[in-house]
């Protein structure tokens, strides 16, 4: 190949690169989805572990809650003060609302729920009330 023949090729080569590279920086890159899970509205920690707290109204005491938390289900036990004795709970949670209810005392919960702190209003009878837990560490 002569050399005014490897000139033409050269200038033909970096003309078509141009063309190329004019191309490429004009064309728009499509942005990358991300796939983010949204954050919820209501940042609960999980529910399990043991939960100690008080209630007044028409009947008056201290509890122990021990929750067991799957998804949004709750299952546990309750120590009462009064009636004195340790019964079954079962539950729900559900951005932030919480309801339980011992079944063989009669008396079901509702409240609701923030970091280790809980509190609501309890009906039983013959009258409810309120209460209030913290999780303990």
């Amino acid at each position: 190949m002569h050399r005014s023949q490897r000139t033409v090729v050269l200038l033909a080569l970096a003309a078509v690169l141009a063309a190329v590279l004019a191309a490429g920086a004009s064309a728009s890159v499509p942005k990358t989805k991300h796939k983010h899970k949204p954050k919820p509205i209501h940042k609960v920690s999980t529910i399990s572990g043991t939960w100690k707290g008080q209630y007044s109204g028409g009947y008056n005491g201290n509890f122990t809650i021990t929750w067991k938390q799957v998804g949004s289900r709750l299952i546990g036990t309750i120590a009462l003060s009064s009636p004195k004795g340790t019964y079954p709970i079962t539950g729900s949670i559900h951005n932030g609302a919480i309801s339980f209810g011992a079944v063989a005392v009669g008396a079901t919960y509702t409240g609701s729920v923030s970091g280790t702190s809980m509190s609501g209003k309890y009906n039983a009878a013959p009258q409810g009330g309120s209460w209030s837990a913290k999780k303990t560490p």
